[in-house]
């Protein structure tokens, strides 16, 4: 028989192995970042079945008593769901980029090593919280859950937010940046190469406020997108009419025991009894929508919202586009080229329960939701050196191309070309030296 399962710590047997160098392929691709790879085949396309013996996976397995040699029967598809489970439910461990998208010859996963704070907020390690490995850590970024059931968010102090934590997009996605922009990051050759950490275009940054008070941030990356609830009932497939898709990541709304005014608590609770079906974020090739369907009304402000000068609410039942990403992107290329003074606005208000825009502050509402597209703010942010100058607020002196400069830039034309027509980079380690590191497909446009 099998030997009951047993209770292991994955962060230190995980980081046991990674150091060992026993796996292949399982390594740290930067290690001052805390950022290591595993290897991701496909259980039964990429692997030949005796090689199903020395991964990770059948590791995880044998060292948490769900498999026993000689007695159980191997199955890799178990295994490599068993530590997938265990890693997304960890919360010393966030994923960073996945590999595996598109059946690539050599898929993998890049996970970064973080630690929950006193509060159950997730954070990359840094230099002042070390976990006893070598290395410091970069800027804090917002917390990640990932759980395809559902997501909680604890009452408590705001999480840190810095930076957003990227992925990679699940499908390439088209003219998302503006002409002549480089379509290759440089990795300083001092550290070993690994996958440019960009988010996809699907990633959604949310912050909850109830008046005022910051009490969850959190990064969505589901394809499809999210339904903001406050409810006990778990969405099912009888009940797509009640509560929208299974494919949608459930959101639930934090917690409104811990606010110390009896009066806002009072009112904030009336709010949240009727969010029982939720606010649902649809995401729709480059365009995100909200759809309403909880009895809790809903006010929004935003790049798409109709200038007007009163109160701005989504009717219930309805689709209402919230942002465009071609819309965004024209209006940064004509913020590039100077012919708009301030960048296309990218962020997204929602109001619960209350009218908005009105004379009252944000601050003062119950009950508020800003809704980040991570992929519009990184472009921004990538671009932001260069936007703040006029091409014409410096008198530039340069010389008329001669012969021998229209061949420099015949041969940078055909190196775009070139980079432009490479594939996904080997997984580090590799022997081969493939120089700069493309862009991963769907991260930004080639």
């Amino acid at each position: 028989m099998t030997a009951p399962p047993r209770r292991v710590r994955l962060k230190p047997w995980l980081l046991a192995q990674v150091e060992s160098q026993r796996y292949p392929g399982l390594q740290w691709v930067d290690r001052r970042q805390r950022l290591f790879c595993i290897p991701w085949h496909h259980a039964t396309r990429h692997l030949a079945p005796q090689d199903d013996d020395g991964t990770i996976f059948k590791a995880w397995a044998t060292e948490t008593g769900k498999f026993t040699e000689g007695v159980d029967e191997p199955d890799p598809a178990k295994w490599k769901a068993n530590l997938r489970c265990a890693l997304n439910k960890s919360r010393e461990f966030r994923l960073r980029y996945d590999g595996t998208k598109d059946a690539p010859p050599k898929p993998y996963k890049v996970y970064e090593v973080c630690e929950a704070d006193g509060g159950g907020n997730l954070r990359p390690t840094s230099p002042e919280h070390p976990t006893g490995l070598q290395g410091p850590m970069g800027p804090q970024g917002p917390t990640r859950i990932q759980n395809p059931k559902r997501i909680w968010c604890p009452m408590g102090p705001p999480a840190p937010y810095k930076s957003p934590a990227p992925y990679k997009s699940p499908a390439p996605q088209k003219d998302l940046a503006p002409r002549g922009t480089p379509s290759t990051l440089q990795v300083p050759r001092s550290t070993p190469p690994h996958p440019p950490i960009l988010p996809a275009v699907t990633d959604l940054e949310l912050k909850f406020q109830y008046r005022g008070r910051q009490v969850c941030v959190l990064t969505i990356s589901n394809p499809h997108g999210c339904r903001l609830f406050h409810s006990s009932l778990e969405p099912t497939q009888e009940q797509v009419e009640l509560f929208g898709p299974l494919s949608l990541e459930q959101v639930r709304f934090p917690a409104a025991d811990g606010i110390p005014n009896e009066k806002q608590r009072f009112y904030t609770h009336q709010l949240l009894d009727v969010l029982d079906r939720g606010l649902i974020l649809e995401l729709q090739g480059q365009d995100l929508y909200a759809i309403r369907l909880c009895q809790c009304k809903v006010f929004w402000s935003g790049p798409c919202a109709a200038r007007c000068a009163g109160p701005n609410p989504i009717e219930r039942e309805k689709k209402t586009k919230l942002f465009s990403l071609e819309g965004f992107l024209n209006g940064l290329i004509l913020f590039q080229k100077g012919q708009t003074t301030t960048p296309p606005p990218f962020e997204i208000f929602f109001c619960f329960g209350e009218e908005w825009p009105d004379q009252k502050p944000k601050e003062k509402k119950l009950i508020t939701v800003q809704v980040v597209p991570v992929a519009a703010r990184l472009l921004l942010e990538m671009f932001s050196g260069e936007l703040s100058w006029s091409a014409d607020s410096i008198p530039l002196h340069i010389s008329h191309p001669d012969l021998k400069d229209r061949m420099v830039e015949q041969f940078k034309e055909l190196h775009q070309l070139w980079q432009s027509q490479q594939r996904l980079p080997q997984p580090p380690g590799t022997t081969e030296d493939p120089g700069p590191w493309a862009m991963p497909p769907g991260s930004l446009p080639q």
